[in-house]
């Protein structure tokens, strides 16, 4: 497995850690009083229990039951003689639960005394007590180690030293901060990620003492100063005192959506600490899916040959969207929304006003924000056989898996639907259906892949599937995306897989744009900026504070603001002027504008095109 994990490394995805293993024990009703490390001896079937749940959760990677198993704590208990046996035997029961379906690390923790110039413990003592645990955790077969919860950089530079020299693993360096952001001894995370990156440290985290807010803080600090993979293991909250027990109040749901943040702020491992149990695990493992995905299916456009006798269709004979995107010409879009019942008799109404305005096309949205809402491809079939206008289709990777998104794309190219919007989707936790659950099979690059394969005639196995299919293939890019560089890392795979032209999120900064699309230049595919049209201060806000990749600057919610006062007509023109501005100002740099109908509301959609 030590290969696993430098794979897990090297593959540019996050990954799920599991979360606490003494919250588990205390629950299973072990007292405070008792080590928990001898328990690998005395009752490792526990231990095993707690291994099963956190991986049953979704967990890849699981930590060993050793975070005080070193010679100075547990001489505490009588038990320093049996440092190598309690660490050898962690490592073999986390192996056993593991069953080669996930990554074990041996969890080393700090000494629990002060190194000097501090305190009387020398480097060399630390670096001996370090290297017997990690020596135990070695012979009981671990494939890494995870050096966790230090607030010294000289302690856990020993421990890097120690591990180092019993053998050539993955080792994970965490250290812990305080709610000023620094840890105890001081340092900031700028200061502790330089330093663990320069003793070499294969991934550089931080863990415990604070909740996920200010681990997120820290890893946007880090994330700026070195190119190291990172790892983060926030508390469930910071511990309030209830009677006389400490208890951690941070819910799974809240756990899950910061699992998300840490993943878009640079984290590649993000799991739990203190508090946390497999449900908040099984929510971050959610909640990061989609953000990576399991299975990414790439292989290069230029590296697909459609069999013999088979001609892919050319762009411009495709659809009526593809004959304008291959002849340079702008393009128009509205964004609708699919009914929620069965009728869609208001929507069709709302389209054919676009139509006669003259717009190309109508954007569906395929389960917007994790909603119940009629299914995308049947609303398009049922616009573009009533009203006669094209569709371009969003299509969702959250709800389906592979097998059941080929069967759905082949069915859409017989019925003629031609033009797709490709997108990772939403978490369904995102939505009103909290139990629903995600499936991410592939994102939006590996589904790009297998569209572009099907338009060469090809399934995903490569086996023949007779005439092709002629999508116009979309995808979806972020200019304001929070990782901006792992935003235009992505879009370079879109393009490489087959993506044809890219549909912007709602474009609110006119600089911004220009200087995303300055770095996208050398892919040369049409792009298609995101217009909203505000229709309120509390739309604005929304936007910009719980709709996922949506950035709305200050200036704008500040006119919104001052609109709002004058009350709901004067905020709306506010909002369709704003984006008037917004249309006017990047039309001489894209080749399209997708423009939303806010709740519905077509006519001041086509008020922006006025």
């Amino acid at each position: 497995m030590s290969r696993a994990l430098r794979d897990l490394i090297a593959d540019g995805r996050a990954h799920v850690f599991d979360g606490a293993m003494g919250t588990m024990l205390y629950a299973k009703g072990v007292f405070i009083n008792v080590c928990y490390d001898e328990l690998n001896l005395k009752q490792p079937e526990l231990v095993r229990d707690v291994h099963r749940a956190y991986l049953k959760a979704g967990a890849e990677v699981i930590e060993t039951n050793t975070f005080g198993a070193n010679p100075v704590k547990l001489a505490h208990y009588g038990l320093a003689e049996q440092t190598r046996a309690i660490n050898q035997r962690a490592a073999e029961i986390a192996r056993e639960a593991a069953d080669g379906r996930a990554g074990v690390v041996g969890a080393i923790g700090p000494l629990g005394v002060r190194l000097e110039p501090f305190g009387e413990t020398g480097r060399d003592e630390a670096f001996a007590f370090f290297r017997a645990q990690a020596e135990g955790l070695l012979a009981g077969g671990v494939d890494g180690f995870i050096l966790e919860t230090f607030a010294d950089l000289d302690e856990i530079q020993e421990a890097l030293r120690a591990v180092r020299a019993t053998s050539d693993l993955v080792v994970i360096a965490q250290m812990t901060i305080t709610e000023d952001g620094s840890t105890a001894y001081g340092t900031d995370p700028e200061t502790l990620a330089r330093t663990l990156d320069q003793a070499g440290a294969d991934v550089i985290g931080l863990n415990c003492s604070v909740g996920p807010q200010g681990i997120l803080e820290a890893v946007e600090r880090m994330s700026r100063v070195t190119a190291r993979p990172l790892s983060a293991q926030p508390n469930a909250g910071l511990p309030r005192a209830i009677g006389d027990r400490k208890m951690y109040m941070a819910s799974p749901e809240y756990m899950g959506s910061y699992g998300k943040k840490l993943v878009e702020a640079g984290a590649r491992f993000v799991g739990g600490c203190c508090g946390t149990t497999p449900d908040h695990i099984k929510e971050i493992a959610s909640f990061v899916a989609s953000v990576s995905p399991r299975q990414v299916v790439t292989v290069a456009r230029e590296l697909v040959e459609a069999p013999q006798g088979v001609t892919p269709v050319p762009l411009a004979e495709r659809s009526h969207w593809g004959k304008k995107l291959a002849a340079g010409e702008f393009l128009t879009t509205v964004e609708i929304v699919p009914p929620k019942g069965v009728d869609p008799t208001q929507m069709l109404a709302s389209v054919r006003l676009l139509r006669d305005a003259g717009v190309d096309a109508v954007n569906v949205p395929d389960g917007p924000r994790a909603q119940s809402r009629m299914g995308a491809l049947m609303t398009a079939l049922l616009i573009e056989r009533e009203v006669g206008i094209e569709t371009v289709i969003h299509y969702c990777c959250r709800d389906r898996n592979l097998l059941s998104m080929l069967s759905d794309l082949l069915g859409a190219s017989a019925h003629r639907l031609q033009n797709l919007l490709i997108i990772t989707g939403d978490p369904p936790k995102m939505g009103p259906y909290p139990e629903a659950t995600a499936v991410f099979d592939i994102d939006a690059i590996g589904l790009t892949n297998l569209v572009n394969r099907l338009n060469h005639g090809l399934d995903p196995g490569g086996n023949a599937i007779g005439r092709p299919t002629s999508f116009v293939i979309g995808v979806g890019v972020n200019p304001a995306a929070v990782d901006l560089d792992r935003e235009l890392k992505r879009f370079a795979w879109k393009v490489d897989a087959g993506a044809e032209f890219a549909v912007t999120q709602p474009v609110f900064d006119p600089e911004q744009l220009e200087r995303f699309l300055a770095r996208i230049e050398r892919f040369r595919i049409p792009i298609v900026a995101g217009i909203w049209p505000l229709v309120s201060l509390r739309n604005a806000e929304f936007l910009a504070n719980e709709v996922p990749g949506v950035s709305v600057p200050r200036t704008v919610i500040e006119r919104m603001r001052a609109a709002q006062d004058q009350g709901k007509e004067a905020a709306l023109a506010e909002g369709v002027a704003i984006a008037r501005e917004m249309l006017a100002r990047v039309r001489h740099m894209v080749q399209g504008a997708q423009v939303s109908a806010p709740f519905g509301r077509v006519p001041v959609a086509l008020e922006v095109f006025a």
